[in-house]
């Protein structure tokens, strides 16, 4: 499709970013309401977190069953199409380089349509601006934040391919187990606070756009999320596992032929 049919793509692209947008405003509308319940001196904050993960985990769902393109996911499937030789690095660049535009431009558009409206202000709108000094946060605390960034992405991106790789190796047969893997792998993510490029991006979007944002720190922020991701994604599941399950160098012994 990046190819002959890259404006394809590109809408298929967008459309993840789409749904990306539209789930992550929820994850932090949930953590606004249950954040805004007193108990005793603290708040229902963490079942917020716990719930809002869970809803967030239904836009990896939504965009494998609309066959929409991801580029966290993309990345283990270049990686493995590298390592068995089927695709170039030039290639396996302008996949992931036009599925990012793709996501973009798709959270993009829910971004601007958010401007016309209150779903981004009040309490979701001051939990997402929380979520953004945290993760500007990093960029801005020297090398250690720079590493604590790293290794959350690193870590988010092993969560959602281990989940993608359970599925594309045919194994799990049913959609609910499907569904359920993909659920528990964002959830994962969400909760402990990982750092996922695209939904990274999607949100400075969504908050540039409505309260504004410090540009540069959020593109760092993105930048590392991205290496991260890929090393996460791409070398520790997509490079990993191609090598484990490649037995195209086995050659038995004489004595195991026996």
């Amino acid at each position: 499709m990046t190819g002959s049919l890259v404006q394809r793509f590109l809408m298929r692209a967008a459309m993840a970013g789409m749904i990306v947008a539209i789930l992550y405003v929820t994850n932090f509308s949930l953590i606004a309401i249950f954040d805004a319940i007193p108990v005793g001196d603290e708040t229902l904050l963490g079942i917020g977190r716990a719930l809002g993960g869970i809803a967030f985990g239904w836009a990896l769902v939504f965009i494998y069953y609309t066959k929409s393109e991801l580029l966290t996911s993309n990345m283990m499937i270049v990686s493995i199409g590298g390592y068995y030789r089927r695709i170039t690095a030039w290639r396996g660049l302008k996949i992931l380089t036009l599925c990012f535009l793709g996501n973009f431009l798709g959270g993009l558009v829910i971004a601007v349509l958010y401007t016309l409206s209150t779903l981004p202000q009040g309490a979701a709108g001051e939990a997402m601006l929380a979520a953004v000094d945290i993760k500007l946060g990093y960029v801005t605390g020297g090398w250690e934040g720079y590493g604590d960034l790293f290794v959350r992405a690193v870590l988010c991106n092993f969560m959602i391919n281990l989940a993608m790789l359970l599925i594309y190796n045919g194994y799990i047969k049913d959609d609910i187990t499907k569904a359920l893997s993909m659920i528990a792998a964002v959830f994962v993510f969400a909760f402990m606070g990982l750092e996922h490029s695209v939904a990274n991006t999607v949100l400075f979007t969504v908050v540039g756009l409505n309260h504004g944002i410090d540009l540069l720190a959020a593109m760092a922020n993105v930048g590392v999320a991205l290496l991260g991701n890929f090393v996460g994604g791409g070398l520790m599941i997509g490079i990993y596992y191609a090598y484990v399950n490649d037995d195209s160098h086995y050659r038995p012994k004489a004595s195991e032929l026996t």
